[in-house]
């Protein structure tokens, strides 16, 4: 539900209301790295490369007990139970640095970049608080390959008003894969969201070899460059794995819409264990015009602004 949260979020931040399908991809990172020899073959990626792969795929994942014990040795100043602790990790850096290819960054360079966040994570990792090493570390892992490409590409080269249209653009996509189940046409994305096909190919042709600090990242389509970037004045990580206690935030705000509110926002957003819906499908089921129902989630949308305001509670802190 957390992703469903986000978009959520990203809704009640756009102030121009400029509504599209919500997003419903749910990135997983892949435990298993054997597939990486065959998938980057020594033409692509050298034999260094290849041989490295070869050799971190001989050590076994751990069992949630040996990893807390491990962890807990760490902690105390165990040397050798850090570097089991990295050695049997650092497939988890592959399969994240994997997602990263074609931005500028050989898949080595961006493996390395991805150890020194999975180094970075263990020594802030805290075994009692009852999560997974993995789960922790992605995020550290994530931001460290990240803050990396944007060293490499700090130029940004489109206009920020192509920017925002092209991410429009992008996230119309990701929607229709995931309801889809397959890549969608130009002319699936124009329908969408209403515009020329000719004008979305054109833009949408603009992405191919620029990455914008607002385009989402392909590890996590709800996440931006611009936004994984650390702050350090807070713990990142921590804030992520607060999910439940945010989840509980929503539903009692829900409760202060009026039934139709809160059912358009629950099947658009797929809150409250409902499918997401499209506005089409909302309009059949309520009997209502398409452009109604798009009318009544801007007006929930505006009324759940409105609580936050009278809670004191900043968007950005709690979402």
């Amino acid at each position: 539900m957390s992703d469903q949260i986000d978009i959520l979020e990203e809704d009640l931040a756009d102030e121009d209301d400029e509504l599209i399908e919500a997003d419903s991809d749910d990135a997983e990172v892949d435990t298993e790295a054997k597939e990486e020899t065959d998938r980057y073959t020594a033409e692509s990626t050298g034999d260094v490369t290849q041989i490295y792969l070869n050799e971190i795929g001989q050590s076994k994942l751990l069992t949630p007990d040996e990893e807390r014990a491990l962890s807990r040795r760490v902690v105390q100043g165990d040397f050798s139970a850090r570097q089991k602790m990295i050695e049997h990790n650092l497939r988890l850096v592959v399969n994240i640095a994997k997602h990263y290819i074609n931005r500028g960054m050989t898949l080595l360079d961006l493996i390395e970049e991805g150890n020194i966040g999975l180094m970075h994570a263990l020594e802030k990792f805290d075994p009692e608080r009852g999560f997974r090493f993995s789960t922790y570390a992605t995020w550290w892992i994530r931001q460290s390959i990240e803050r990396s490409i944007m060293n490499q590409s700090r130029t940004i080269r489109l206009p920020v008003h192509v920017i925002k249209e092209l991410n429009v653009y992008l996230r119309a996509q990701r929607h229709l894969e995931a309801s889809l189940g397959h890549e969608p046409a130009i002319e699936d994305i124009a329908h969408l969201v209403g515009k020329d096909v000719e004008e979305v190919r054109r833009v949408m042709s603009l992405n191919e070899r620029v990455a914008s600090l607002d385009a989402p990242l392909d590890i996590d389509p709800m996440l931006s460059i611009g936004e994984s970037i650390p702050d350090e004045q807070h713990d990142g990580p921590e804030a992520i794995l607060q999910n439940a206690e945010v989840e509980r935030y929503v539903k009692e705000w829900l409760k202060q819409l009026n039934d139709k509110q809160r059912m358009v926002i629950e099947r658009r957003y797929g809150l409250n264990g409902y499918e997401i819906c499209t506005l089409e499908d909302l309009a059949a089921n309520l009997n209502l015009t398409r452009e109604r129902v798009r009318q009544i989630q801007i007006e929930a949308l505006d009324q759940l602004r409105r609580i936050l305001r009278r809670y004191g509670v900043a968007r950005d802190v709690v979402l």
